[in-house]
């Protein structure tokens, strides 16, 4: 997959233009600055997915989901840490993890969610374009804490 950083400019009706349509189809995944934090936007299986760009991990350094790889986990289309395997869907932003109920008499893996957990942003397509909804504040996810902490440049910022 190729990538690129996508230039954005705000529409008069709150949303920000990402990049041409056939342009991050072909590229299958761009990242953004969408209000000052970086943003990933996927094709995947004919559908556009946008979240932050910075894992929810709650370690010192987070990881960028540009390289995440891309897989189906029990129907659903997830990106893959590399480094630690965490799985996130790209519909929802759940964490998901494979845990068996010890209670069972023959206890089989089943996929599991651990909530969301993962920041999601609306993608809109209208005449060729990309455009994403700026976050809503009003409710808080783990990735909060490293996009907010990523806003300069993908460095670092304190």
């Amino acid at each position: 997959h190729s990538s690129s950083t996508g230039t954005v400019e705000m529409e008069p009706d709150g949303l920000i233009l990402i990049g041409k349509e056939d342009d991050i189809k072909k590229s299958q995944r761009i990242t953004a600055k969408v209000n000052g934090r970086e943003v990933v936007v996927f094709y995947h299986e004919g559908k556009f997915h946008a979240m932050d760009s910075r894992c929810y991990r709650e370690e010192s350094e987070a990881r960028d989901l540009l390289f995440f790889f891309l897989q189906d986990i029990n129907g659903q289309a997830c990106i893959v840490c590399p480094w630690h395997k965490y799985k996130i869907t790209l519909e929802t932003g759940e964490g998901l993890y494979e845990g068996i109920n010890p209670l069972e008499p023959s206890p089989t893996p089943q996929w599991q969610s651990k909530g969301v957990k993962q920041r999601i942003h609306k993608v809109t397509i209208d005449n060729g374009n990309v455009y994403v909804s700026p976050p809503d504040f009003s409710v808080s996810f783990d990735s909060d804490y490293f996009a907010d902490k990523y806003k300069n440049g993908g460095e670092l910022a304190m």
